[in-house]
């Protein structure tokens, strides 16, 4: 029998977040409670927009959908819309969502479902963590009351994707990284006892660059849907499987993207590795650290971790190291192009 997680997803939904969240709907070990919308990619609204749709497209418009901060904690927002395209899915065109968005707050809504189900929740964060540090700071207790927090952030051990040092997601607001860390830490604000928090599990670029998605698997995705590569069903009907189609559309501008500024013809796709991840920790091998984020300067956003134990203090992050990236790729062709082929097969 299948052992599922509970799981709450804060995105700030650009192309591989999307691809995270059909993932998500596609494996069967995530009992998906709400995903909360937060600013990165794109503006926060356009993110509610995108993750409705992707939802819907995967067939789960019943899950909740939570707006939340709409600029990060000090800062002016940044976005990347030559990354992810003018409205963070890549050259995709999905129809406007059906379902309305939550009456809560993003941060409300974690730390109601936290304290509703203490102890049993896995937060997973994929975009900046604006959202998780408001939570935090109005529930410092927040840490004991989930589960476990996965994050998509950082470069621990790799130069950086924004900067020279600093990794996206940490970059639009590091203040809320350092928040964070700081409510987590086992020397934090909150007197923890003997039992302090478990560790966030964190996956930098040192990991998540690894995922790369080459055409090659774009083309197992659509096989395994029974279609060709750019979702083109193969019953002579000239129809395009919804899901294949909109991968493939999305992965279109990501290619070019990463074909002009990382010298090859695919992309990474960091989200859905995390996704992964907090559904089946086996797929890395982690170490714990003490990690703290640095704030100005030419180093501002830098993920430092203490290799060495320069600093004397106890770890406050387990930092993914290595990353089974075959059997993740494997997971993926087969559960999203088994999702396409089964929506397909409903809308007959």
């Amino acid at each position: 029998m299948t052992t599922r997680v509970p799981l709450l997803i804060d995105c700030d939904t650009g192309i591989d977040d999307a691809l995270a969240l059909l993932l998500a709907c596609a494996s069967p070990e995530a009992d998906i409670r709400a995903v909360t919308c937060v600013a990165g990619n794109v503006d926060a609204r356009q993110v509610a927009i995108n993750t409705r749709a992707v939802l819907e497209l995967a067939g789960r418009g019943d899950v909740e959908v939570a707006l939340g901060r709409e600029v990060p904690l000090l800062r002016k927002l940044v976005t990347t819309p030559e990354t992810h395209g003018g409205q963070g899915v890549g050259d995709a065109v999905l129809p406007p969502p059906v379902q309305g968005l939550s009456s809560r707050h993003a941060a409300d809504l974690i730390i109601a479902e936290a304290t509703a189900h203490p102890g049993e929740l896995t937060l997973l964060t994929l975009g900046p963590m604006t959202n998780l540090a408001v939570a935090v700071l109005r529930e410092p207790r927040l840490p004991k009351l989930l589960r476990r927090l996965v994050l998509m952030g950082g470069a621990y051990g790799t130069p950086g994707n924004t900067t020279p040092v600093a990794e996206w997601n940490v970059a639009v607001d590091p203040e809320a990284m350092a928040v964070v860390l700081r409510a987590w830490a086992p020397d934090g604000p909150v007197a923890w006892g003997e039992e302090p928090p478990r560790r966030p599990l964190a996956l930098g670029l040192d990991v998540t660059e690894q995922a790369r998605f080459l055409p090659q698997h774009l083309g197992r995705v659509g096989a395994r849907a029974g279609c060709e590569p750019d979702g083109s069903r193969l019953d002579g009907s000239g129809a395009r499987d919804p899901i294949v189609a909109f991968v493939a559309d999305a992965l279109a501008h990501y290619f070019r993207f990463h074909e002009a500024f990382d010298g090859f013809r695919g992309a990474f796709i960091h989200d859905p590795l995390a996704l992964a991840a907090a559904l089946d920790p086996s797929l890395v091998i982690t170490r714990p650290l003490t990690v703290e984020v640095h704030l100005g300067g030419m180093a501002d956003g830098q993920t430092i971790a203490d290799r060495r134990g320069h600093w004397g203090r106890a770890p406050n992050v387990d930092v993914a190291v290595s990353a089974d990236v075959a059997g993740f790729l494997d997971r993926f062709i087969d559960r999203v192009g088994g999702l396409a082929a089964r929506m397909s097969g409903m809308a007959r």
